[in-house]
């Protein structure tokens, strides 16, 4: 026998052993029920911005990776079969998660260049953030790169909002809330090129670049104005004491659609608006200014704005004009002639449009809606002449923010599944969707170690049917106890889904449900009243925030099915949420702290007398004393003697959405009553924290936080 030889069936295992490694999965390394980081939950990019180009057939996107935010561009390239013909590369090449915010992504008219702004505050439109408090301070400008990457991107001028014109060269942009404009050659110096009084916003160029119109806004009314270049005049546009905005251009460069909003003195307007003063579309001459109204809404039900999810309210279709309405209680598409008649519905039936955007060449209109599928998102496409709505996508995965390349067919879109984090996909010929730059995701992603969320529906303390995700642990055994955690996402007309989200936000609060769930705890992620997806009279919940709370029926109802589910451990269900969940998360602690044994704030609203003012400029507690007052008791800062339960908040202090003094507030509060507190502070951070690094501390401290209160005597 020769004993340095292997056997046959030692060679047999080296055999099934190497197979088995060359099938494993690349990406997503962990086996069910393994463990993971949170850093890996985070660690896949989210791409968000995506744009066509309107020629080319080019697309383009933001992507966040790990807090690093650079664009991406893709175009058609036969010999990428994988990628569905499509070849993408990397535009930019920035390095850092400093938290320098880019945004505001556009297209030239030959898709050779594309534009955006960087360093601004896209999210309130406030000072510059510094999230990093550099020394040197903060900056923001409006930058170009050419799409085949071919030099550095170029700075253009200090200023946001930029659109380039039809004829190529110049830049029209905002800055101070006046209009300027430079050229992309640098030919011309940057100039202010009107003063005006108000604030100028939604710049929007005529088709062949000889006009310029833009909203102006004033104090109490809106006005929507035509720069024209070749005699340096502007006219406005059948001008009134009411509120318009929203401009856009007919196909032939004749004629602006606008919506005319009836302006409003009410001192207290932060509550349920079911109905209130009709507003109306207007379509106005270039030329003369002069105006006509072609379709008003109805009295009642849907005669308050909703808008919609894209570029531009209105869309000019032919002749046609496709704007949202909720009529029927749900935000559909509708579209009426441009000279004026009955509105015809384009998307029948029980469900929310969403992301919408216009199909080039055609009368189409393409959009996400959770059509037949209320917890999710697919793509339709339906024709603003009328006619049945038809499925782009199907399935249990996500899809949402669709646009239509320059050829009028190649559908790009941004998807997820509840576990494939999000990420850009074309839908090839044969309607499957392929994946642009499936290489970014990280091959230690964990993807096979996530749990798939399950719907739940449950009764609100008052009986009001409300839907949640069920994250269950995967190791959870039958018979077995665990602790509970409850997340509010904010907003509050938001919605989380069965899947990753499409909002950089919720997909980050997605990866920690994930993770929480990783670590044990049963997770229920709460889709509240007053939050979208389920109709006008849900969203304008009665009673609902600074007008009675009505919230918190749905936070004890969700405390009362966990507690009453086999596998909890009814002591120990504790809370989360951020912004408006950061104020339903309090509200528990608040007044159901026998039910809830702790909980984290971020950045949550605790008195709505002093966070109104921020969402309602003419807020004037004074001119309406009950209002104010019963705004006061909303709100936990009124129940803090019943306060029992710790808690951990989570703060950045230069947050424009929910002022920093909201947590100084609390926390003196809680400190007279004796309650355990715990504060996490990032200095200069904003309300959407724009670090990657903030995210991933915040975490952290949430989860040391709920292992040191709800885990102490469980299973």
């Amino acid at each position: 026998m020769h004993r340095d030889r292997p056997s046959a069936l030692f060679a047999l295992f080296l055999l099934v052993l190497l197979v088995a490694i060359a099938l494993a999965p690349r990406s997503g390394a962990a086996a069910p029920g393994q463990s993971f980081t949170l850093e890996q939950a985070m660690s896949a990019p989210f791409p968000s911005e995506l744009v066509a180009a309107p020629a080319a057939g080019r697309v383009a996107w933001l992507q966040k990776d790990r807090g690093v935010r650079n664009i991406w561009i893709a175009e058609p390239a036969p010999g990428s079969a994988a990628t569905g013909g499509y070849a993408a590369h990397q535009a930019t090449a920035y390095k850092e998660d400093d938290g320098v915010d880019i945004g505001e992504l556009r297209w030239s008219a030959d898709a050779q260049s594309l534009l955006y702004t960087r360093g601004a505050d896209l999210e309130t439109n406030g000072s510059d953030p510094n999230p990093t408090s550099n020394p040197a301070g903060p900056q923001h400008a409006i930058w170009m790169v050419p799409a085949t990457g071919s030099t550095e991107p170029k700075k253009i001028a200090e200023g946001t909002g930029g659109e380039i014109s039809p004829r190529g060269n110049v830049v029209a942009y905002l800055k101070d809330g006046q209009v300027w404009t430079a050229t992309m050659d640098s030919s011309q110096a940057a100039a202010q090129l009107i003063h005006m009084k108000g604030r100028a916003q939604s710049l929007r160029w005529s088709p062949d670049g000889s006009h310029l119109a833009f909203a102006s806004t004033r104090t109490d009314h809106n006005f929507i104005a035509v720069y024209t270049f070749a005699d340096k005049s502007i006219r406005y546009m059948d001008p009134s004491l009411d509120r318009d905005m929203d401009p856009v251009w007919s196909p032939d460069g004749q004629r602006i659609a606008f919506i005319r909003i009836p302006s409003s003195t009410l001192a207290f307007a932060f509550g349920p608006r079911r109905e209130g003063e009709p507003w109306s579309i207007r379509v106005a001459d270039a030329a003369t200014g002069r105006g006509t109204e072609i379709w008003r809404t109805s009295k009642g039900r849907g005669s308050v704005l909703r808008t919609i999810v894209g570029e531009d309210q209105l869309h000019w279709a032919g002749d046609r004009i496709v704007f949202p309405w909720e009529g029927d209680g749900w935000t559909h598409l509708y579209s009426v002639s441009s000279r004026g008649g009955a509105a015809t519905l384009l998307t029948p039936g029980e469900f929310e449009v969403e992301h919408v955007a216009a199909v080039p060449g055609s009368h189409e209109i393409i959009y996400s809606s959770n059509q037949d599928d209320i917890d999710r998102r697919h793509i339709w496409r339906v024709s603003a002449d009328g006619g049945k709505p038809v499925a782009v996508t199907r399935g249990t995965g996500l899809e949402w923010s669709p646009v239509v390349a320059s050829d009028g067919k190649t559908v790009v879109l941004l998807r997820s599944g509840t576990r494939q984090p999000a990420r850009v996909s074309m839908i090839s010929p044969n309607g499957e969707p392929r994946d642009l730059v499936p290489q970014t995701i990280p091959a230690d992603f964990p993807v096979n170690a996530l749990v798939e969320p399950q719907q739940v529906i449950f009764p609100a303390a008052d009986g009001l049917s409300i839907h949640g995700q069920l994250f269950l642990p995967s190791d959870l055994k039958p018979g077995e106890r665990r602790p509970a955690i409850v997340f509010f996402h904010g907003g509050s007309r938001r919605q989380m889904l069965l899947g990753w989200h499409y909002m950089y936000y919720y997909n980050n609060a997605y990866a920690m449900n994930q993770y929480l769930a990783s670590r044990g705890y049963i997770v229920l992620s709460v889709n509240y009243r007053s939050g979208i997806g389920y109709g006008m009279e849900f969203r304008e919940a009665l009673n609902y925030g600074a007008t009675g709370a009505s919230e918190l029926s749905d936070v004890t109802g969700a405390g009362v099915y966990l507690r009453n589910r086999g596998d909890v451990e009814g002591k120990h269900i504790g809370l989360w949420g951020g912004s408006y969940g950061g104020y339903l998360t309090a509200m528990g602690l608040a007044r159901a702290s026998d039910l809830f044994a702790g909980g984290v704030d971020f950045h949550g609203v605790h008195d709505w007398s002093g966070v109104i003012r921020n969402f309602v400029p003419e807020y004037n507690p004074d001119a309406n004393p009950d209002a104010a007052r019963l705004a006061r008791e909303s709100s936990p800062i009124a129940s803090v003697k019943t306060w029992r339960s710790p808690v951990l908040f989570i703060h950045g202090d230069d947050d424009r959405n929910v002022p920093f003094r909201q947590s100084v507030l609390m926390l003196e509060a809680l400190r007279k009553q004796g309650v355990e507190t715990e504060e996490l502070i990032f200095p200069d951070e904003i309300h959407d924290f724009l670090r990657h690094e903030s995210w991933v501390r915040a975490y952290h401290a949430a989860l040391d936080f709920f292992d040191r209160h709800l885990k102490t005597g469980t299973r």
